[in-house]
This record gives C-alpha cells, sequence and structure tokens, in this order.
C-alpha cells in the first residue's frame, strides 16, 4: 500500500469540487397520501411482524360466529384483518357518534382493551332476532334503547369468552372491572395520543352491508409479552372450537319432549259416549307394562310406583 499522502493543494482541489449547496429533490407534487414522519416516533420493532397476535384473531373469528347465530340463524362469515398500528386520536377520527364501547381490564397483563361494535350491526342483530329482514337501513340516533342495551351485554359477553379461548394457547387471561361506553369522547380507555394496536373483523350478512368489529389493545398493554408475540404459536387446542355437527348434536340434545304414560286404553259403545256426563264413572284396570309415549310415539314399556308419596314409573324396556 503507498503510503503517499495528499499535498495541501491536492485537498484544496476536491473539496472545491464538491458543491455543498447542491441538494438532491425528488418532485412529489403529483403524489397523494402524503405525510410527516419523524423515525423514531412510533417503535414497532417490538411487536415484529404480530405474527402470535395474527394467529389469536383468526382463531377469534373462527370461534365468534357462534356467538351470533342464536340471533341471526345464520352463521356469518367473519374475516380477521391486518391489524394496525395508529394512535387514538386516529382512531377516533371520522367515527360515528354512537357506537357499543366495551371497556374491560386485563388483570395478567395490567392493561386494558376496548371492543367496539358499529350501532348499525347491532340494529341488525335486533331485527334478524325479533323476525324482521336483515337488509333494512339503520336510522342513526342519539342512543341505544333497552333491548338493544340488552342485546349488547348478550353479545359483547359472549364475545369476551370467545376471545379468552382464543388467547389461552398463548396465556391465560381474564378480564375485570367491565364497563360499557356509547361516545368515544366519553370512553376512559388511553390518552388520545397513546399508540393502540387496532384488531379489525369484518361481519359478511345476507342481504346487508358488511359490519366491522373493532378490539383495541394498548402499545404499552402488549410490550410485555412482545417476545410471545414474535413467537410462531404451534398449538391448536382450544377446548370450544366444536365443529358444526358437535353443535347441532348438542343442540338437538338439549331438547325438551313431552312424555306420557297410557295407563289404560277402555272401550265405549257409541251409545255410551254420547250420553256420558260430567261425573259418570268408568272403571279401568292396571297392568304391567305400561306404554310410555314420548312425543306420540310409542318408546318404553314402564311399570307404574311411587317414590316419596310421589306417582311414579320405572323403565323396564325399551322399544327398537
Amino acid at each position: 500500500m503507498s503510503s503517499k499522502k495528499l499535498t495541501q493543494d491536492e485537498v484544496d482541489a476536491l473539496i472545491s469540487s464538491v458543491d455543498t449547496s447542491a441538494k438532491a429533490k425528488a418532485d412529489v407534487s403529483a403524489s397523494k397520501n402524503i405525510r410527516d414522519f419523524v423515525f423514531g416516533s412510533d417503535d414497532l420493532s417490538l411487536l415484529g411482524d404480530y405474527y402470535a397476535l395474527r394467529v389469536i384473531n383468526e382463531r377469534f373469528a373462527r370461534l365468534a360466529r357462534s356467538v351470533f347465530q342464536p340471533m341471526l340463524r345464520v352463521q356469518p362469515r367473519i374475516t380477521a384483518l391486518m391489524p394496525e398500528v395508529k394512535t387514538f386520536d386516529e382512531y377516533c377520527d371520522n367515527a360515528p357518534a354512537l357506537m357499543s364501547l366495551t371497556t374491560s381490564r386485563i388483570d395478567e397483563l395490567r392493561g386494558s382493551k376496548m371492543m367496539v361494535i358499529q350501532p348499525g350491526f347491532i340494529s341488525a342483530l335486533i331485527n334478524a332476532y325479533y323476525g324482521g329482514d336483515l337488509g333494512l337501513k339503520y336510522q342513526p340516533r342519539a342512543e341505544f334503547t333497552a333491548t338493544e342495551t340488552r342485546v349488547i351485554e348478550i353479545i359483547t359477553d359472549g364475545l369476551n369468552r370467545t376471545l379468552l379461548s382464543a388467547w389461552q394457547d398463548l396465556m391465560q387471561l381474564t378480564f375485570s372491572d367491565e364497563s360499557r361506553e356509547e361516545n368515544l369522547q366519553f370512553a376512559s380507555f388511553v390518552d388520545g395520543g397513546e399508540i393502540v394496536i387496532v384488531c379489525s373483523f369484518s361481519v359478511q350478512l345476507p342481504k346487508a352491508d358488511d359490519a366491522r368489529i373493532d378490539i383495541l389493545y394498548p402499545l404499552q398493554t402488549l410490550k410485555p409479552i412482545a417476545a410471545q408475540l414474535r413467537s410462531r404459536m404451534q398449538s391448536e387446542v382450544i377446548d370450544d372450537d366444536m365443529t358444526w355437527r358437535e353443535r347441532l348434536e348438542r343442540a338437538v340434545s338439549e331438547v325438551r319432549l313431552p312424555i306420557n304414560v297410557q295407563l289404560s286404553k277402555p272401550r265405549v259403545s257409541l251409545r255410551d259416549l254420547i250420553s256420558m256426563r260430567k261425573g259418570d264413572v268408568y272403571p279401568i284396570q292396571l297392568r304391567e307394562g305400561l306404554s310410555v309415549l314420548v312425543q306420540g310415539q310409542k318408546m318404553f314399556f314402564a311399570d307404574i310406583g311411587e317414590v316419596a308419596g310421589t306417582s311414579a314409573i320405572t323403565i323396564t324396556q325399551k322399544l327398537d
């Protein structure tokens, strides 16, 4: 390697050849969606690519369908959208004045989460539950009715249970200190400038516009489990993840059916039947092997008896 050093004249020539006033400029006047960005203002590297959170959201979307089935009488298609990171003020922009806001504290993470349901979706649930048309247009109002408030309680309780089931492979959570509001301005969730992670779910309904459910987590709430959120979840063990056939069998097995016991089958003539009056007595003979009818169908034979002073039967044979 040469040990020759530059002379002062050579150094001056190099410096003079550099035009320090020249700056590279790009013409972005025709571009759209341009906003200022300060590097380091929102450090999201702590959470990686949200892989575990996306898996949790997909499970929640799959399990949450059964929550709406009793009211809609169909299982809607629920799609988990990509999580978004924004400030709470940005989320509140363009939000309707009336919304269902349910805030719960997550004890294990020492933080909170908020579940947001659009009022149009709640109105569709009410219409479907009472036999109406899902395609009815929502009329904006200033507050929820008592019926809508009760439906919100039922839906949010079911969704919270489903959310706990979706989280249980990553960690066991419990929700407490639940509160409900109807306006984002009065919700005591986080400060406006604080960063939140918005997990959105699109609910597709027949003959109606798609509804949307949002679950908001403050960034500070999920930071303690950042390493777990970056991990690749492999377990698929969820106790409540039943198939459609299993849910149908459970629902059918809980149907109540009337049971009748046929004590006797006396025969009377038409003359006696026509002349029958109140107070007439017709003797019957009780025999063994009484017929037990379920919904009018003969299914068992039984003997009559008594248990603790109450008439009862003992099943003796099941009919094929």
